[in-house]
């Protein structure tokens, strides 16, 4: 099995890809981790690291990297990341999605400071984003034509997608 999740930050891709991960016993490779965890190690903030990211092609590539090696030749994982259903060929893909503000609500309550600051900073990492991914890769992140399956998590909460993903994956012939 192969599945991937993705979505923007805060929409709930990490919390319900570890749910799946515990239910179906799959291992999760989170490329938001491999991130903040760069980011740590470079001793900057998201928003920092990510304009670097801009300069840095080698920033994306090596997280993405990883991602298609890692589809390419393991079975029973999760790969959960913004790019994680363009990473791999054959695999049940997943898009989590949530207005900016119910997003951004979930980062403050997990990571703390102000909803303003927090909304700003969220702004600029998407944009800075998105501009990585059409240059690098020729994707637009609002093209959610490569995925099966497209859940608004503003209307169900981690147990339910989790739920909903569920059924798909337990009647899905390409996992």
């Amino acid at each position: 099995m192969l599945l991937t999740i993705s979505g923007l930050p805060g929409s709930g891709t990490t919390t319900v890809s570890r749910l799946l991960s515990e239910k179906y016993g799959l291992e999760m490779i989170s490329a938001g981790e491999v991130f903040r965890s760069l980011a740590k190690e470079y001793g900057m903030t998201l928003a920092e690291f990510g304009t670097l990211a801009e300069s840095d092609d080698s920033i994306d590539l090596k997280i993405d990297e990883r991602q298609k090696d890692i589809a390419s030749t393991r079975d029973n994982i999760i790969l959960e990341g913004r790019l994680a259903g363009h990473m791999a060929e054959k695999a049940l893909k997943v898009w989590i999605k949530a207005p900016v503000d119910i997003r951004v609500e979930r980062i403050v309550s997990r990571e703390g400071s102000s909803f303003d600051g927090k909304l700003a900073e969220t702004i600029e990492r998407e944009a800075s984003e998105a501009i990585r991914y059409k240059s690098i890769y020729d994707i637009d992140i609002n093209d959610l034509s490569v995925y099966d399956l497209v859940i608004d998590s503003q209307k169900w909460d981690q147990f339910q997608i989790t739920s909903i993903i569920s059924v798909a994956i337990d009647n899905y012939s390409d996992v």
